[in-house]
């Protein structure tokens, strides 16, 4: 499990406090740099924000390994190459996990500065609990 974000940018920071909290990998880089780890893993979780237009707060859980990223959850990164952009590489290449799940929490604020806005903070921990029920049933 890898959360992906930046501590900086208020909600951006969704993925990195699931990760934190699951005692799981934090990462702040670019995701498209995480490709090549990816390749020899059988089963991937990716936790990040997103901007989609739904609520603040909003959980979209999508399995990669056999569908497209919706539109929806492409769109604006605080990041050069978002997750959605890099899962779609990484699909080209052959080299998308046979399990790759994308755990999406809907953001309110993107700005510098500020921890995680309340509905973010909720939604975090539904995440968690979330991840932490299919990990006990792996």
């Amino acid at each position: 499990m890898i959360g992906l974000g930046n501590t900086f940018r208020g909600d951006d920071a969704a993925g990195l406090e699931v990760a934190r909290r699951l005692g799981a990998r934090r990462f702040e880089g670019e995701p498209v740099s995480l490709i090549d780890e990816w390749r020899d893993v059988d089963r991937l979780v990716l936790v990040d924000a997103m901007q989609s237009g739904a609520g603040a707060g909003a959980i979209r859980v999508v399995a990669a390994h056999a569908e497209a990223l919706p539109p929806e959850l492409r769109r604006a990164s605080t990041h050069l190459m978002g997750a959605a952009e890099a899962i779609e590489l990484a699909r080209t290449l052959g080299w998308l996990p046979q399990e790759t799940y994308v755990y999406a929490i809907e953001g309110e604020r993107f700005d510098a500065g500020g921890g995680l806005s309340p509905a973010v903070a909720a939604a975090v921990g539904r995440v968690v609990e979330m991840i932490e029920e299919v990990l006990e049933d792996a």
